[in-house]
């Protein structure tokens, strides 16, 4: 039996270490320059200060993990001094909602629930970090304070990658 676990625990570490090498994990990256709610130039908060949990969105799929951002909210997993989480919205890949009122409808929202979200008008941050395709797509990357993306997930999160989220946010927090 516990042969039988120690196989199945390498094989999950192996699978979670592939998929972020495949991704090219960890990746340094540097500080880019977004616009806040109000369309003023700004950069990333706390960058390089502290480890950023970055939900960067697409507007026309703002709900593809709402489950997931309610459980974190609820559970409190991924918060701590040394984690600073924000969100940003991939504005060029929702070409049908025009920029200025998808930022005004944030503003609305974030005064209600203090969070912070800035607006990518230009995919400057997913060309910059070089993601990849971002569109129609619930973006989750982690940056540690040294300024590497150790954790990167696109689109629905399945079990699995919120549990290698869990496992990691753990070690940033």
């Amino acid at each position: 039996m516990m042969k039988m676990k120690a196989i199945v625990m390498l094989a999950a570490a192996t699978l979670t270490l592939s998929t972020a090498s495949a991704q090219g994990l960890p990746r340094k990256v540097e500080n880019v320059e977004l616009l806040d709610l109000d369309g003023n130039p700004t950069k990333l908060p706390y960058f390089g200060e502290k480890n950023l949990m970055i939900f960067y969105v697409d507007p026309d799929r703002h709900k593809q993990n709402e489950d997931f951002t309610y459980e974190l909210e609820k559970n409190h997993r991924a918060s701590g001094d040394n984690l600073y989480g924000f969100g940003i919205m991939n504005l060029k890949d929702a070409p049908m909602i025009p920029n200025g009122m998808a930022r005004s409808m944030a503003k609305k929202r974030t005064e209600q629930n203090g969070a912070t979200v800035l607006a990518d008008q230009e995919r400057t941050l997913s060309s910059a970090w070089k993601l990849g395709d971002c569109n129609n797509q619930f973006v989750l990357i982690l940056v540690s304070k040294e300024g590497e993306i150790v954790f990167l997930r696109k689109g629905v999160l399945s079990e699995a990658d919120k549990k290698a989220f869990y496992d990691t946010v753990e070690k940033y927090r």
